[in-house]
């Protein structure tokens, strides 16, 4: 069985550099035009990038390589472990960064903010918890909305695994038919309406304050499972049809979004929608062809990934959870010292990238060895299972057995 493919890690990393570029150089003006509050009203930089939209605009398509990504990732960590395992695994890699992360965010919201101190208080607990919002409420920072779709998967993926009967090809079809039917839906609706239109702004809420339910993204996830069978062994013709299905939903998902922004954003009005869905094909491409060629070399030893690799693999989790409030302050910090506005945001995500690294490399192992100390001490550690037993959920990377139909045959 395929384990972690080493060209993932620096596709996740440009994909949270695309998002921190989008939210620096684009959104932190171009949410006024759209009548969404940004974070910018806590943590003002007051610094604009005019000339840098056509370029920008589309970085918010990084999320949806994310999932992808994830979807991928969480299908091999589950099929390598039991539920305990899987579900211990997930904690210790997601909660420590948001730990640290969301309490750095909250301190610089207090220290630079401009809203009282309180409002930040239930905010910083369901981020601390992980635990969405709701439809209503503020979130800590923006950008963790996200991590409701991933707690969402990851949920999904445990049940399945403690039902012994759901395999990965199970959930994958599942998700691939659910998130398709709202997204042809909400496609068709969004073609027939304006943004003025109360079905329009609905289908469009879906996107962020109801992202655990999966409707939308949940194709995205289910295409990164997908790709991790086919990283495995070959695909039968119903789930090519399948992963064709998948990519065809996540397309319209992200050309309605890129619709709305295009006709909503005066500044970008004349960009065209394909081009967020040209850089997310080009990333899946990118998986599907390292998935194909790490099924090809099955057998052959393959050399070790250079380090430096998952280094930026780590580097982009907490990453994504600084750029925007943390990466903001640091550039209204620069500014107000003198330097022009360029050369403010290349230094702050430079700098983040280095206190980013700071943080994978030294503070999180320390934050999740004392998690790990900790649950030894309420109850034991989920006990590795036998190398020849395979969980539920890993019976998905065995192409369906044949119908066995009898034949009689009559005796001459």
């Amino acid at each position: 069985m395929k384990s972690h493919l080493p060209l993932l890690d620096p596709l996740r990393f440009a994909a949270a550099l695309g998002v921190a570029i989008f939210h620096q150089m684009f959104w932190s003006s171009a949410w006024a035009s759209i009548g969404v509050p940004g974070f910018e009203r806590t943590v003002a930089a007051d610094v604009l990038y005019p000339s840098a939209a056509p370029y920008t605009w589309f970085g918010w398509v990084g999320v949806e390589i994310f999932f992808v990504i994830s979807g991928f990732v969480i299908a091999n960590s589950a099929s390598n472990s039991s539920p305990g395992e899987f579900l211990l695994g997930r904690a210790l890699r997601l909660y420590p960064a948001v730990w640290i992360c969301a309490t750095a965010t909250l301190l610089v919201l207090l220290l630079f903010g401009s809203r009282p101190a309180s409002e930040f208080i239930l905010p910083y607990i369901h981020a601390m918890l992980m635990v969405p919002k709701g439809v209503t409420g503020q979130w800590l920072d923006e950008v963790y909305w996200t991590l409701a779709a991933e707690t969402a998967f990851y949920g999904l993926v445990f049940c399945a695994m403690l039902t012994k009967k759901v395999t990965l090809r199970h959930l994958a079809f599942g998700l691939t038919i659910y998130s398709a039917i709202f997204n042809a839906v909400a496609l068709l609706v969004l073609s027939c309406m304006t943004p003025s239109d109360l079905p329009y702004l609905v289908i469009l809420m879906f996107r962020v304050p109801c992202a655990a339910f999966l409707l939308s993204h949940g194709c995205f996830f289910a295409l990164g499972i997908w790709l991790f069978i086919s990283a495995n062994r070959e695909l039968t013709t119903l789930e090519q049809v399948a992963i064709a299905v998948t990519f065809l939903s996540g397309a319209a998902e992200i050309y309605f979004f890129a619709s709305f922004f295009l006709s909503s954003i005066p500044a970008i009005a004349d960009q065209s929608a394909l081009v967020p869905i040209m850089v997310w094909a080009a990333a899946v491409l990118f998986i599907a062809v390292a998935a194909n060629r790490s099924r090809r070399s099955a057998g052959r030893a393959s050399p070790e990934a250079p380090a430096s690799l998952r280094t930026l693999g780590l580097i982009t989790y907490p990453l994504y959870l600084t750029h925007n409030v943390i990466g903001t302050a640091i550039i209204r910090a620069l500014v107000d010292a003198g330097l022009d506005a360029t050369s403010a945001v290349w230094i702050a995500l430079g700098m983040l990238v280095l206190v980013c690294w700071f943080i994978c490399a030294k503070i999180e192992p320390a934050v999740r060895s004392a998690l790990m100390q900790t649950v030894s001490h309420l109850g034991r550690l989920p006990a590795k299972q036998p190398v020849s037993r395979r969980p539920a959920l890993g019976r998905g990377l065995r192409p369906p057995r044949p119908v066995r139909i009898k034949v009689s045959v009559a005796a001459s």
